[in-house]
């Protein structure tokens, strides 16, 4: 997410907020802006049909409501290359991989998910040194909006947003949730950056108590320490960008082990409650490289390819490990210079230890158990954008071995995801 009111190619305040919206610039949000108060409010919908899989076909809505506010400080109090940013989300709606039973690991809507509920989802203070060279942010942050960045344009969780968090939800919390947390990065002009960053690991933020407050909760368990090389190269003269992130994790906390119990027996044998292990860790990579570029006064059209993946410790990971590739075409045609179409194959691989526990207990008799393994999803959509700010994304989605199990119908969702900003 870029921070409105800061340019991240300078250190100069930008004169307009950095996103587009429907109505434009206003002229009390402009002036709000010139004095330092950039005020945001976005809605993110998504719709969802099953025409194949599960146990019964059904549409399902749900969507997300963000209010948030940016604070430059420059403008307030003169504080140099300072901002604070609070953002408030709100979710609704129904889950249509519950609903249908689907069985699928990822969401097929990913703005569910993290309890439809009000949260505090940002509230942090950054500090800029040195021209923008070293940039450090503090308070109430997700890991996943700095580390293993990532655009979250389609529909299904695969290929929305950091990875890492999408493949061991369990520890590392993805937007909507917060936690404490602190990042520093150093710029390098011309090349990239580097960054480091330090967050608390505590089940309790996934809660309801105090979830509008930053409240620091007791019984932390450790902390998590993800690390991140990025490579910004231009290419054919700068016509054509790339992002290049190569990155890796590790957390002190606590997780159950995924087939020890505490005694070191196999837990599908002895049914006593699982060993808990201290120290997980995992690696990423994601990137991105404009191919194309068909218009030379608007940078954005053209063909962009992306790729993630992500891999995760398998004494701990349920699934560990997560891939993922497509592509973008912005402006596809001459009259719709901004709308795109885009296209994504990703998988999501169940722990094999889990599996060949059952592949054990069926040989033993003791089935029959789900064998799996992983999970394929394709999903292809077109964005139409008629007016500034406001996109209609209609998508269909293509899930086969859902859950890992070739044995569950495969999925096919006819989706609509819709995102205003206001």
């Amino acid at each position: 997410m870029l921070l409105a009111g800061v340019d991240a190619a300078s250190a100069e305040p930008q004169r307009r907020p950095a996103e587009p919206r429907v109505f434009g610039d206003l002229e009390w949000r402009q002036k709000l802006f010139d004095k330092g108060v950039d005020l945001q409010l976005s809605h993110v919908s998504e719709s969802a049909y099953n025409l194949g899989g599960g146990t019964q076909q059904i549409l399902d809505y749900t969507d997300q409501v963000a209010v948030g506010t940016t604070l430059d400080l420059e403008r307030i109090f003169g504080l140099n290359d300072a901002v604070i940013q609070i953002t408030y989300t709100e979710r609704a709606g129904r889950n249509l991989v519950d609903d249908a039973n689907l069985g699928t690991f990822q969401l097929v809507q990913e703005v569910y998910g993290r309890g439809q509920t009000v949260r505090l989802t940002q509230m942090w203070y950054q500090q800029k040194y040195f021209n923008d060279l070293i940039s450090w942010k503090f308070g109430r942050v997700s890991p996943g909006g700095d580390f293993a960045t990532f655009p979250c344009d389609f529909q299904n969780l695969t290929f929305c947003g950091s990875q890492p968090g999408n493949l061991v939800g369990n520890y590392i919390f993805n937007w909507p949730i917060s936690v404490w947390g602190s990042r520093v990065k150093v710029n390098l002009e011309g090349f990239g950056h580097y960054q480091i960053g330090v967050y608390d690991q505590n089940q309790q933020y996934l809660g309801y108590e105090n979830k509008l407050w930053p409240v620091w909760y007791q019984g932390s368990t450790g902390v998590l320490v993800p690390v991140e090389i990025a490579w910004y190269p231009k290419f054919a003269g700068g016509r054509l960008e790339g992002s290049y992130k190569f990155g890796g994790w590790y957390s002190s906390g606590q997780q159950p082990d995924t087939i020890y119990d505490i005694n070191n027996n196999v837990i599908a044998f002895t049914g006593l409650p699982a060993a808990t292990r201290t120290g997980m860790y995992g690696a990423f990579v994601s990137f991105q490289q404009q191919i194309t570029r068909t218009s030379e006064s608007n940078p954005n059209r053209g063909l962009r390819l992306f790729f993630n993946a992500a891999f995760a410790d398998t004494v701990t990971a349920t699934t560990d490990r997560q891939l993922a590739g497509g592509f973008w075409y912005t402006g596809p045609f001459e009259a719709r210079p901004n709308d795109s179409i885009a296209f994504a194959v990703g998988t999501t691989h169940q722990n094999q230890r889990i599996t060949q526990v059952a592949m054990l207990q069926n040989a033993l008799g003791l089935g029959p158990v789900p064998v799996k393994d992983s999970e394929y999803v394709f999903e292809l959509d077109y964005t139409f954008v008629p007016v500034v700010g406001f996109q209609i994304r209609p998508n269909l989605q293509y899930i086969y071995s859902p859950g890992g199990s070739v044995i569950n119908k495969d999925v096919w969702i006819l989706g609509l995801k819709t995102v205003i900003n206001f």
